[in-house]
């Protein structure tokens, strides 16, 4: 048996030694020409995972039995596309694949269903009409990027006419949103919808650089400092998403924010979080969510049973740099081998060139801390962040430990 991985970021590394572990070759498609999933396939195209004509020809070419990636938004739609094409199996139809990636159709779907979310228009070419009655400050975003591309919160007119022309420039539909700003800690509900049910497998607080109009995260907190009331409202949420889009078995990611009171749901997608998050999720529930993929896309049936009497603080910390080129990686395995971190992760390469931080994607390395205490986690934490470098091509760190801040109450 023979699979088509598409994108090889850190996430794919875990499936691709999955699928191999099952016995199944691996052939691996990414843009890049050293992405760091690239050692563990068999094979690598140095295609775009965006480009459907280019993976239909790899995955005929090299007769594979199936497409699959995990972790990543917009190639959900590539693979649902050739999978339907070429008749393979796929968890996620094409239609399905579409609407859970395109938030125009998604912000359609919540309005008419009464999920709540923020008052927005979405545009082609900037109409300053269409924003009458709104107030300052507004969020724009493409309707079809992740990681925070593309992504700007505006204070006054001509900030937004300037994030519109950015935001229409990152949408491949040169199209975009432009929503209302909702005051309150944002959150990251993992969820897995088995036969239909959607269960909260796990919620967290994303914490963001301080900056007035970008949304890059740096770190998330689980378990989130979120009351029953808004734990119950996130339960329906989830549900109501999932019968509104039809996804019976598949892992859904939701962004929302919360005043306290009331859920404002920012976007979801028909996959787990990016990053670690597939890590986070396991260590907080045992539940592997790779692995659901791939039982899902052979058409096997995976099956969550929720965890009881499991108190655990973690804390994923995302590490951004100065300007320059990557070289390598100091200190991290000490700080594993001493059990301060439990584990760390290099999402580029060496000799990646780093410049400004402009979205999430723009990440070098990540590192998890874990803790049965708060206290104990913010020791931890705080020993770590003081000892890790990233040291780059002149031997200097270039690490931006300004951003690595103290752990917030949990």
């Amino acid at each position: 048996m023979k699979a088509l991985v598409l994108a090889g970021g850190f996430p794919q590394i875990t499936l691709l030694k999955q699928l191999k572990a099952r016995g199944i070759e691996t052939i691996l498609a990414d843009y890049y020409e050293e992405p760091v999933a690239k050692k563990y396939a068999d094979k690598h195209y140095q295609v775009s995972t965006l480009d459907i004509d280019a993976i239909r020809k790899v995955a005929v070419d090299e007769k594979v039995d199936f497409l699959i990636t995990v972790c990543t938004d917009q190639a959900l739609v590539t693979i649902a596309k050739v999978s339907e094409d070429l008749g393979l199996p796929c968890y996620i139809d094409y239609q399905t694949a579409l609407n859970v990636t395109n938030k125009q159709y998604m912000k359609k779907v919540f309005v008419e269903n009464g999920i709540s979310t923020a008052r927005h228009v979405i545009l082609g070419e900037f109409d300053e009409k269409a924003i009458e009655g709104f107030s300052f400050p507004l969020i724009v975003k493409p309707v079809d990027c992740n990681s925070s591309k593309g992504v700007k919160k505006c204070e006054n007119i001509d900030e937004l006419k300037l994030a519109f022309a950015d935001a229409v420039n990152f949408s491949r539909t040169n199209t975009a949103i432009i929503e209302t700003f909702v005051e309150g800690p944002e959150l990251s509900i993992d969820v897995y919808v088995e036969d239909g049910k959607a269960n909260v497998l796990c919620v967290s607080n994303n914490d963001k650089i301080a900056d007035k109009d970008k949304f890059v995260i740096f770190r998330g907190r689980c378990p989130a400092k979120e009351g029953a009331p808004v734990l119950h409202l996130i339960e329906k949420t989830a549900q109501q998403i999932a019968d509104a889009f039809g996804i019976k078995n598949s892992p859904m990611l939701i962004q929302l924010i919360t005043d306290g009171t009331q859920v404002y749901v920012l976007e979801f997608s028909a996959r787990t979080g990016g990053g670690t998050k597939f890590l986070r999720i396991n260590r907080m529930t045992g539940f592997d969510v790779i692995k659901a993929v791939i039982d899902l896309t052979l058409g096997e049936k995976p099956h969550y049973e929720k965890e009881t009497n499991n108190q655990k603080y973690l804390v994923d910390d995302f590490i951004y740099c100065k300007p320059g080129v990557f070289d390598h990686l100091s200190g991290f395995e000490e700080l594993k081998a001493e059990g301060l971190i439990t584990d760390y992760y290099l999402f580029k390469w060496q000799g990646a060139v780093f410049e400004d931080i402009g979205n999430s994607g723009d990440r070098i390395a990540g590192f998890t801390v874990m803790a049965e205490s708060v206290e104990e986690l913010r020791k931890k934490h705080s020993e770590a962040t003081a000892r890790m470098k990233v040291i780059d091509q002149n031997g200097d760190d270039m690490m931006r430990h300004d951003l690595i801040t103290e752990i917030a109450d949990m």
